[in-house]
C-alpha cells in the first residue's frame, strides 16, 4: 500500500462516510465498526483512503494475491492491514464464505496504550499483495478473537467495552507479528534467501558504475527489483540476517571502502565520492560506526 497524493481520490474522514460510500449499514459506534462482507462485498473495487486502521480477514475464491512473481495458496484465510491515509485497493477478487473487517478510527485509540503501540507494527506499511496467509490453526485463533470483539461490540456496551475490544485487537496484532515471522521463513524456502539476492543487486549496482552516477543504492529501488515493498523487504532481511535493508547497504559499502583503503591509492574523500557518498564527513562517521575506527586509522592498521 502507498500513501496517496492524489487529490481526486475519494477520502473518508469519518466512519459514517466510509459506510455510506460502500453502501453498508451505518456503524453502531462513530469511531469503531465491524463489517461482514459476503462474496459481493465492494470494498476495494475502487481506490480510496480513510482516517482509519483496517484489519481484514478474507478467504480468496478467485483473483490474485502475489508475493513478487510467486503465487501463494489461498485456500486458507489471509489477513491484511491498512493504516490511516493509505490507499486501499483489492481488485478482481471474489471471497469464499464471509470476510470480516475491523475498522478503527484513529481517534478511537487516543488515551490508550495502543495509540503508540500500533505504530511499531510494520505490516501496516506492507502492500496488499503481502498479506498474511494463515494456517488453519492460526485462522481459528484469529476468528476466535474476532468473535470476542463482535460479542462485546453487539451486546450492551459499557465503560469496559473499549478496553476489552482494544485488548483483543492488541492480541490480534501480536499474533500477526508472530505469524509473519513464520511466513518469512516459509517464503525463503520457496524462493531462496532474500539476503543473497539483495547482496547480488548491490554487487551489480557497484559493477555497473552506478555509485558515482546515482549515489548510494535506495531501498525502494532495490525492493522494487525484488517485487516487494520497502518495509516488507527490511522486515524480511531483519528476520534472515538481524539487519535492516539500510544497515546491509551500509555494511556492503563499508566493506568496499575497506578494500579501497587497503590499496592505498586514493584519499578518503575520493573513496567516499566513488562509493556514492555526497558528504565525506558522513562517510567517515559511518565508517567509524561500522569498523570501530576512522578510515585513515584503518588504513594505517592495515599497513602495520
Amino acid at each position: 500500500m502507498q500513501r496517496t497524493e492524489n487529490k481526486k481520490m475519494k477520502h473518508y474522514s469519518t466512519l459514517t462516510a466510509l459506510h455510506l460510500g460502500n453502501r453498508w449499514e451505518a456503524p453502531q459506534h462513530p469511531l469503531f465498526s465491524m463489517v461482514g462482507c459476503l462474496s459481493e462485498c465492494k470494498l476495494g473495487n475502487r481506490e480510496f483512503t480513510t482516517d482509519c486502521y483496517v484489519i481484514a480477514f478474507k478467504k480468496i475464491k478467485s483473483g490474485n494475491l502475489m508475493y513478487g512473481r510467486s503465487r501463494y495458496d489461498h485456500d486458507n484465510g489471509c489477513l491484511f492491514f491498512a493504516k490511516p491515509r493509505q490507499i486501499i485497493e483489492m481488485k478482481n477478487l471474489e471471497f469464499e464464505e464471509k470476510g470480516y473487517m475491523l475498522i478503527i478510527h484513529e481517534d478511537y485509540l487516543h488515551g490508550h496504550e495502543l495509540f503508540k503501540e500500533i505504530e511499531k507494527y510494520s505490516f501496516f506499511d506492507y502492500e496488499v499483495n503481502e498479506a498474511l496467509h494463515l494456517s488453519p490453526k492460526e485462522e481459528q485463533l484469529i476468528l476466535e478473537l474476532y468473535a470476542k470483539i463482535q460479542d462485546e461490540y453487539d451486546n450492551n456496551p459499557d465503560e469496559y467495552s473499549r478496553e476489552i475490544m482494544l485488548s483483543h485487537i492488541s492480541s490480534i496484532l501480536k499474533y500477526a507479528q508472530r505469524y509473519y515471522k513464520r511466513q518469512f521463513i516459509d517464503r525463503s524456502q520457496v524462493i531462496g534467501k532474500t539476503a543473497s539476492r539483495f547482496n547480488d543487486l548491490l554487487r551489480n549496482y557497484l559493477n555497473q558504475g552506478l555509485l558515482a552516477k546515482s549515489g548510494l543504492p535506495q531501498v525502494a529501488s532495490l525492493a522494487d527489483q525484488l517485487f516487494v515493498s520497502p518495509r516488507y523487504l527490511s522486515d524480511l532481511l531483519k528476520q534472515e540476517t538481524g539487519k535492516t535493508a539500510m544497515e546491509l547497504i551500509h555494511i556492503f559499502m563499508i566493506s568496499e571502502a575497506k578494500n579501497l583503503l587497503r590499496l592505498g591509492e586514493k584519499g578518503v574523500a575520493e573513496i567516499a565520492y566513488e562509493l556514492g557518498f555526497e558528504n565525506p564527513s558522513y562517510f567517515t562517521r559511518l565508517f567509524k560506526k561500522q569498523a570501530g575506527m576512522k578510515p585513515l586509522e584503518f588504513r594505517k592498521s592495515q599497513l602495520n
